[in-house]
């Protein structure tokens, strides 16, 4: 792949908007399709409109990222020739996890058929076809994704954020108020300003630390930088986009404590103009009895040290389980220096689970992967990830000319090799009133605990293990 192509690739959704790729996409041509000679007889009504309702119409709605819509004959033939580029080119529908490499949930990949399909059709004109073929347009709530929230937390007043500098890490103590404990299926997070707001992260403090914090710094919440200057009560996942919530299994739920505030941190880039944003959080309670807590444990390696000019730095970390566990899903992260990631489990019995596979990382797409089936993993398995690099003047997304040393760090600039696994203890059964809170169920600290831990590793990553060149 050509160094502007994989320039262009990396516009796709932080701080740059979908009209910016639009604008870009005088720099690939459209000749660049490769429809085949004498294939007749494509359409829409027939062979397109199955792929787009299915692959591309969730972002490409009214209120969704995308600035356009794809939900008719119209709206998709104005944009034919552009979406055969960024088909072939893998650009859209952002989808990352290599196939065959664990098996997901709400896949948006698309096969070499479906992308030869698409090219194809604009190459013979577009032709609409017999709309007696025509499937029906999907349907989506209006407004949340997941529908209707139980519960939506938000800041109580819009947060102004500087023109230029560093990133911000903002921290909103929003109380719940709340008077008995709650179970959470799903959160959803709607960044108010999709232009400035890079991730989220949702923490729980039922200690008061977090009020203390906000009421000492002035404005709307208060500002950190590595961690969220408490040690958590617990986590609710986070959001980062690409991301894409779905509810837990039935029977699985995230203590909510009674009282708790919610801590929404959110990270901000700065766009070179004084904006403002207000996150709101979407809360989707359990409606079953809750038999098992939904856990996460981040597998990680903070001590990076990832030199300049290497184009391949690989780096390593693993984490054995204690019990017999079920993986639900799981979240690579890195930042622009990454190149891939792969996450495998190893039973005892030397068999190997593929979990997730990420080829060709791309900071601007991260998503939370949901198996298809969850994955049953005997106690004495480990889960292991192998992370590469690229610092090199030949990575187009290198932040700094000329390459400089990268560690873990908060920043974008900074770099981080994560993956966060969701998952539940098969012994666990909390309708009988068995419980594991307080045992072990890691080779170091983590699950429900994981939150505390992240916290205390991006302040104290100086460590220098793990890491090797291949």
């Amino acid at each position: 792949m050509s160094k502007k192509l994989k320039l262009f690739a990396t516009v796709a959704l932080i701080g740059i908007t979908f009209t910016t790729i639009n604008s870009r996409l005088g720099a690939l041509r459209a000749d660049s399709l490769t429809p085949v000679a004498g294939k007749s007889g494509i359409t829409f009504t027939k062979d397109i409109a199955p792929i787009v309702f299915n692959k591309c119409a969730s972002c490409h709605r009214p209120g969704e990222v995308s600035p356009f819509t794809l939900l008719n004959y119209q709206d998709v033939k104005k944009r034919a020739k552009q979406i055969g580029i960024v088909a072939e080119h893998r650009i859209m529908p952002p989808w990352k996890a290599e196939p065959g490499f664990g098996e997901f949930k709400d896949s948006r990949f698309l096969t070499k058929d479906q992308i030869q399909t698409i090219n194809d059709w604009v190459g013979e004109g577009a032709p609409e076809g017999n709309p007696a073929d025509l499937p029906p347009a999907p349907k989506f709530a209006s407004g949340w994704t997941l529908g209707q929230p139980d519960m939506v937390a938000e800041p109580s007043e819009e947060y102004s954020l500087n023109a230029e500098g560093r990133d911000v890490y903002r921290n909103f103590v929003i109380p719940t108020s709340l008077t008995e404990n709650r179970w959470v299926s799903a959160i959803e997070v709607r960044p108010g300003n999709r232009k400035i707001v890079h991730h989220v992260l949702v923490y729980l403090d039922t200690s008061g630390a977090a009020r203390r914090l906000d009421a000492a710094d002035p404005g709307p919440g208060y500002s950190t930088f590595g961690g969220v200057g408490f040690l958590p009560s617990g986590s609710l996942g986070g959001w980062a986009p690409g991301n894409v919530q779905r509810p837990l299994p039935l029977g699985v739920g995230m203590d909510l404590p009674k009282g708790a505030d919610i801590v929404l941190q959110v990270h901000y880039h700065k766009s070179g103009k004084v904006e403002t944003d207000r996150t709101k959080l979407a809360l989707y309670f359990c409606k079953a009895p809750v038999d098992k807590r939904f856990r996460w444990v981040p597998v990680l390696n903070p001590a990076l040290n990832i030199p300049p000019g290497d184009a391949n730095y690989e780096v390593r970390a693993g984490m054995p389980l204690m019990n017999d566990a079920t993986l639900v899903n799981v979240t690579p992260h890195m930042h622009l220096l990454g190149r891939e990631m792969s996450v495998v489990a190893s039973k005892p019995n030397g068999e190997q689970v593929k979990l997730v596979r990420i080829p060709d990382w791309d900071f601007n797409w991260q998503n939370t992967y949901t198996f298809k089936e969850p994955l049953k993993l005997p106690r004495g398995s480990n889960i292991s990830l192998v992370a590469k690099y690229d610092n090199s003047t030949g990575n187009p997304r290198n932040p700094n000319n000329p390459p400089k040393s990268a560690h873990w760090g908060e920043q974008t600039t900074d770099e981080m090799c994560i993956a966060f696994v969701g998952y539940t203890i098969d012994a666990e059964q909390l309708t009988k009133g068995i419980s594991i809170q307080g045992q072990r169920e890691f080779g170091r600290e983590g699950g429900g605990r994981g939150a505390r831990l992240l916290n205390l590793l991006r302040r104290n990553a100086n460590s220098a293990d793990g890491n090797k060149k291949p």
